[in-house]
């Protein structure tokens, strides 16, 4: 295994080419960077979801342009049919998090995330830097294990296939998941922040950055990351996670990082091009509602499947 992605724009002598490959190392972490530093200025003002929004607004932008400038793999931005399916899914589930972890310290409600100022265990003494590392680390222990058991246990891979279900990845599915699969998360992750006495800063902080990852993850730009990708959850990475070859798909299980992924070896990274052929080998309805529905009637719909195909 290695950590090179096998590159898609030719090298040559011509500059277009060399500026585009010195960028395409460069624009993870500068747009992470710039999502974040974006985001500190309003946390400093008191109006951290706020500018979190608006970061968040500005990334979707940037990477929409850099998805026909550069792609990874041209074939993703045709049109899939499933554009109106990726919006829904995406304002349904950003909205409960905007709710459950954003809104209260929005509005300041007074037992909201946002007033707790710590306690219990946590390093309350450390730099906020510091403290949002440990955040994400401790954070992670819960976003693996619930994407992992969203592969592993039969009856809640219904929920999590209408992710999986994409034909293509690009910045717009991002927010493609099922509530539950979106409720699941959210129970298996920040209850262990709060257990630890994590300040309020700290949940918002983790809520953010997973976020600005999590798009950047499903973005379909040519970029390039040699160690990051035994650090962070990078698209080099996720890609392989979104394979049809369950040997490859079963892996990368990281929402942010990939610490748990090394430790529990389900960390995978080939010398060669993750297929551009994605989805899933079962059926997954085309319509919004109907994928809503889909996890609940399961056995119902694959029996179909295997109707028609006999």
């Amino acid at each position: 295994m290695t950590t090179e992605i096998a590159n898609t724009t030719p090298i040559t002598g011509d500059s277009s080419s060399t500026f585009r490959t010195g960028l395409s190392w460069l624009l993870w972490p500068l747009l992470l960077a710039g999502c974040i530093a974006l985001t500190a200025v309003g946390m400093s003002r008191g109006q951290g979801p706020l500018f979190f929004n608006i970061a968040y607004l500005c990334l979707a932008v940037s990477l929409f342009m850099l998805e026909r400038w550069m792609p990874h793999e041209p074939m993703w931005n045709q049109n899939d049919g499933q554009i109106f399916a990726d919006f829904a899914h995406t304002m349904l589930n950003k909205g409960m998090v905007q709710l459950v972890v954003l809104a209260p310290a929005t509005f300041g409600i007074s037992m909201a995330l946002g007033d707790r100022s710590g306690g219990g265990y946590w390093p309350t003494g450390w730099p906020m830097v510091l403290q949002v590392l440990l955040g994400l680390f401790i954070a992670e222990i819960g976003l693996y294990w619930a994407h992992r058991l969203g592969h592993e246990v039969r009856w809640l891979w219904p929920y999590h296939a209408v992710h999986h279900s994409v034909t293509r990845l690009w910045f717009f599915n991002t927010g493609r998941f099922h509530f539950v699969d979106t409720i699941k998360s959210i129970v298996l992750g920040m209850p262990l922040l709060f257990l630890c006495g994590s300040p309020g800063d700290v949940f918002l902080w983790v809520s953010m950055i997973t976020a600005f990852i999590g798009m950047l993850t499903h973005c379909n730009v040519e970029m390039r990351f040699g160690p990051l990708n035994y650090v962070f959850n990078t698209p080099a990475l996720h890609r392989w996670h979104h394979s049809r070859d369950l040997r490859e798909g079963n892996k990368n299980y990281g929402e942010n990082l990939m610490i748990w992924d090394v430790i529990f070896r389900t960390y995978f990274d080939a010398d060669r091009r993750p297929p551009v052929d994605i989805g899933i080998a079962e059926q997954m309805p085309k319509r919004f509602a109907d994928q809503l529905k889909a996890p609940f009637m399961w056995r119902r719909l694959q029996g179909k499947k295997l109707t028609a195909e006999s």
